[in-house]
Parts: C-alpha cells; structure tokens; sequence
C-alpha cells in the first residue's frame, strides 16, 4: 500500500512538471503588446488600462501600465483581447504632467479610444479627448463605420475633411486638431468633481458619457473662425454641462450604462448629429 502511494505521488508530480514545461501550453500566460502614446498634450504619468468591463474605471485583472516621461505606454494583453475592449487613460490631479505646460494637471479627467481601433501591429494607439469623442460617438450606434464617426467628428471640430481623427496631432503638426483637444480637455476638468469616481479609479460612466455629449452637442458654439475660443462661450458651456450632470445619477450596480446621446437627453434635449 505504500508502495502504491509512492508511486502515484511520483507519477503525478512528473505529470504536472511536464505540463509546466509546456506539454500543452497555456494561453492565460502569453500576452501581446499594445504601444502608443496618451495626450491632450503629451501626457507623462498617465494611468492606462485595458477597460474589460467598460466602467472607466480600473478593476482588479485589468492590464494596465503608466505612460513615461513623452507620453508613451506598452500595455500587455491577452492576444484574444485585443481590439475587444477600449483602452482607458486615467490623468491624476498632481501625478500626471501635461507636456504643453510641464506642468501636473489640476484635475483628474479620463480619455479612451475605440474598443475597435485598438492594434498591436502599429505603435499608434493614440489616445486623446479626440478618440475619446469618437469612442463615444460609436457607442451610441448612429455610425455605421469609425470612419463615418471621424466625418461627423472633422466636422464639429472645425478640421478638414478626411483628416485621420486618430493620429498623433503633435507628431503631425495639426494645430487645429491640438487646440481642440486642449479645449475639451479643459472641459473635462472643470467636471472633476461630478465626474469621476470617489475612489480616483476612474470616471462615473453614465456621468462621463453625459459630460462628452454635452461637449460634442455645443462644440460648435464656442469654436470660431481658425478653431479660435471664446472664453465667454466657453464658461457659458461649463455652466450647461454643470446643470446637466446635475440632473444624472450616480451608476448603480447591475443598471445598464447610457450611451452618450441617452445620458445627455436625460438631462437637457437632443444631441446634435
């Protein structure tokens, strides 16, 4: 009988050093890389994250990495991950230096890009407010293509048509593009207090997805002629967007999220097309 135990205990631990060895392999340990960069301008010390549930805000399991001192971030993924999920950058108050001004932002705002134009054969996964529009605008299912979402979205923002609405606009020298971001980013960090999460995690979903429809509904009544601001226009906006967010709840758990055209007709009319 001892003997018989002896054995058995010999065979199975060989059993499993060979399966360590890769007899069989494991998917759950080989992992693709994800690079690019995040930016409004580029931004350092950003928090970046495979979003698997879509609540903006980073989970335990979620890969997630920082970005370096230019921007840049390699994010390891699941290869049956990739172009499934968004990627998710968090900017933390007094953590995250915006290159523009080398300087830590004053609040803590979220950007992402497409769940779908997420690749690990380029290095340009390029997140800024800009993909952080389209993100939203494809979520809302009015666009038949990402394509189409970069139509509408060239529009609103003032920028030539067939402008690639994903690429870096710093590395390609696109002002208007730039300006843009840094406006909606500005945005974005007046809503920090009713946005993001308590615990500094990441963003309120529906509350965000409101704030960015808010944005995109009114782009065009504060953007002039050469995508010049109006600083009055622009506070006029932060006034809205403060009254609208009032009006949407906090997420609650098991409550299916809104889209960004839905969460912002809860709280004031129709969203511009």
């Amino acid at each position: 009988m001892k003997k018989y135990t002896l054995a058995a205990a010999i065979l199975s631990v060989t059993a499993g050093l060979i399966a360590g060895c890769g007899g069989g392999g494991s998917s759950s340990t080989q992992t693709t890389s994800v690079t690019g960069k995040v930016a409004d301008g580029y931004l350092a010390n950003a928090t970046v994250f495979l979003d698997k549930n879509g609540n903006y805000q980073l989970d335990a399991g979620e890969p997630s990495t920082m970005s370096d001192a230019n921007g840049n971030y390699t994010l390891n993924i699941d290869p049956a991950d990739m172009g499934k999920y968004p990627i998710v950058a968090i900017a933390t108050a007094g953590t995250t230096v915006d290159k523009d001004t080398n300087m830590p932002v004053t609040a803590s705002y979220v950007l992402s890009m497409p769940a779908n134009a997420v690749s690990g054969t380029v290095n340009s996964n390029f997140i800024s407010p800009i993909s952080s529009q389209l993100r939203e605008m494809v979520e809302t299912g009015k666009y038949a293509t990402i394509q189409d979402a970069m139509t509408a979205l060239s529009s609103k923002l003032g920028v030539p048509a067939g402008t690639n609405m994903l690429a870096d606009y710093m590395a390609t020298n696109n002002v208007g593009m730039h300006t843009a971001a840094q406006q909606i980013a500005n945005l974005m960090e007046t809503q920090a207090a009713q946005v993001m999460a308590a615990s500094g995690s990441g963003a309120q979903a529906n509350r965000y997805r409101g704030m960015m429809g808010t944005i995109f509904s009114n782009f065009t009544s504060f953007r002039g002629p050469g995508n010049t601001y109006s600083p009055s226009a622009q506070q006029n906006m932060i006034s809205a967007m403060d009254a609208v967010l009032a009006t949407i709840p906090a997420n609650q758990a098991g409550m299916p999220l809104r889209n960004m055209s839905s969460a912002f007709r809860a709280g004031a009319g129709m969203m511009g097309r």
